[in-house]
């Protein structure tokens, strides 16, 4: 059987990076800067950024109005507003939203397209080239396809995949993150650990991916004593969204899979943050699955440094808590829409809308 990785973003990281590759921010002639009202802010990276722009004399807006889980009317409106200034490439600042935002607004910044239009996934014209900056180690999405967007429709969470909103740079400055509270840290920590698991216990899974993988969680378990600590030094955080940044350059290859599915309804219905979401069902879905793929899952929890199931558990609720309010009803209705998302087809092991119900109880009951 073949195997293939295709990663075209080019990663920059280290302390200073943006302000020491200005040349790589010109690419075109008028930037727009999309970010939530605060982040990028408070991190320092909208500072380094527009110094950047001033020193190479490249004209800017901003467009700071992404929300939390950015809906498809916040950031169709970013796209309008992109064409209003004339932007020609975008520059993303933020955590998942703002950069998921980021590829929408670039896509609807060059397609006189439908809302809705966005999820085909193939476009007339190419979106606006991008450079992505996280200001948290967890999304990933600096180096992904995906852009996920909140749609009230539904009720849910729906991604849309295109090669072409690929960035062309990521920067990766721990300094950036070092602002962030604990509760951020962690919840978007243990989203970098979901999606190392997820991409490692996935039918498409491959050589290169798991390898990234696994080094994503081997960083993390480096790092996890300083969390715990709530003492977190830069090479600490940097370590971390490097980890990061692995977790997505492993879900581009595979994609995600229930624990994603089935936490978007919690972070839809419940507002639980989205990595914290996952990872209340990590521990049954690991189980769930080491029945059938026992060498691969203890591959997960030798990268941890942990002994087995019960540890990882231990673990996981030493981060968070277990307090998630709900209810058998609730757990039905939303095992009956989570079974329905494509990324469940991800699993290397069948799994049933029986067997979702069965991991939300255990999870959160």
């Amino acid at each position: 059987m073949s195997e293939s990785f295709f990663m075209p973003v080019h990663v920059i990281m280290g302390e200073n990076c943006v302000l020491e590759n200005k040349d790589r921010f010109k690419l075109g002639k008028k930037a727009l800067i999309v970010s939530g009202p605060s982040s990028a802010k408070k991190s320092g990276a909208l500072d380094d950024v527009i110094k950047v722009l001033s020193d190479i004399n490249i004209p800017y807006d901003i467009f700071d109005k992404v929300e939390n889980n950015p809906t498809i009317e916040n950031v169709y409106e970013g796209g309008q507003f992109a064409k209003k200034v004339g932007a020609d490439f975008i520059i993303g600042i933020g955590g998942g939203s703002p950069l998921d935002a980021a590829k929408a607004v670039a896509v609807y910044a060059t397609n006189d397209i439908e809302p809705m239009k966005i999820f085909d996934g193939v476009y007339e014209s190419d979106p606006l080239p991008m450079i992505l900056i996280p200001t948290t180690a967890g999304t990933g999405s600096e180096v992904t396809q995906y852009s996920i967007l909140t749609l009230n429709s539904i009720q849910n969470k729906r991604s849309f995949t295109s090669e072409k909103v690929f960035a062309k740079y990521a920067f990766l400055d721990g300094r950036y993150t070092m602002s962030l509270s604990l509760s951020v840290t962690i919840n978007t920590m243990l989203d970098a650990m979901s999606h190392c698991i997820e991409s490692i216990l996935n039918k498409n899974s491959n050589t290169t991916s798991e390898m990234i993988a696994l080094d994503g969680l081997r960083r993390i378990a480096r790092s996890i004593k300083y969390v715990k600590e709530g003492n977190i030094p830069l090479p600490v955080r940097q370590n971390l969204l490097v980890a990061s940044t692995l977790g997505g350059i492993a879900i581009a290859q595979t994609g995600t899979t229930i624990p994603h599915s089935m936490g978007y309804q919690l972070t839809y219905f419940k507002d639980v943050p989205h990595g914290k979401a996952n990872a209340l069902f990590m521990g049954e879905f690991l189980s769930f699955v080491e029945k059938s793929m026992p060498k691969k899952v203890a591959l997960i929890y030798q990268a941890l440094g942990l002994s087995g199931n019960s540890e990882f558990r231990s673990l996981i609720y030493s981060l968070i808590e277990k307090d998630v309010k709900i209810t058998t009803e609730e757990i039905l209705k939303y095992a009956s829409v989570s079974i329905n998302a494509k990324n469940v087809q991800n699993c290397p092991v069948k799994v049933t809308e029986e067997d979702e119900v069965m991991i939300y109880k255990n999870s959160l009951l």
